[in-house]
């Protein structure tokens, strides 16, 4: 069932991004490998969903060049960078080609062949379980199946449009 509250005027794009940035979070790389190919991006949009089973969402546009590599993939890894790490944030969220974006960080291969970064702040490997789209974007929930902590514990958050050490 979708509920909308007709009674507020729809807000417009420019003040809800400028609300959205004061909304501090986590910068992490999500990555996959589909047709023997790596893929990845930059996501704010990445949250708990439940601890029973552990369980997380990510949030992908439709509109993205990677997009049809996560929509077509089962597995995909959450890696939650650390500070001095904005250059792979930047790198993963710009216009940088695909296959050029892995040659930033240390990469492994996780349990089931995706990418994982062999430095993160923490990985969260998961299984694809359930995608929705909403508005102008993907919805994909995964079923965490391993996590890699590093023994350094900080985490590069991003808040009011720039980058912050947490």
């Amino acid at each position: 069932m979708t509920l909308v509250d007709h009674r507020f005027d729809i807000v417009d794009k420019a003040t809800f991004r400028n609300g959205m940035s004061r909304l501090g979070s986590a910068v992490n790389v999500v990555t996959t490998r589909h047709g023997g190919k790596r893929y990845g991006f930059t996501a704010s949009a990445v949250c708990s969903v439940s601890d029973t089973p552990a369980t997380l969402l990510v949030c992908l546009n439709r509109a993205s060049s990677c997009f049809q590599a996560f929509e077509n993939t089962r597995h995909f890894c959450v890696n939650t960078l650390m500070p001095g790490q904005e250059d792979i944030a930047n790198v993963f969220g710009g216009r940088t080609p695909t296959g050029d974006r892995f040659a930033h960080g240390e990469w492994r291969e996780g349990l089931k062949g995706v990418p994982v970064l062999a430095n993160a702040s923490v990985s969260f490997e998961c299984e694809l379980t359930n995608a929705v789209d909403e508005a102008t974007h993907r919805i994909f929930f995964g079923r965490v199946i391993d996590i890699r902590q590093h023994d350094e514990q900080k985490t590069l958050l991003y808040c009011m449009r720039r980058y912050l050490n947490g």
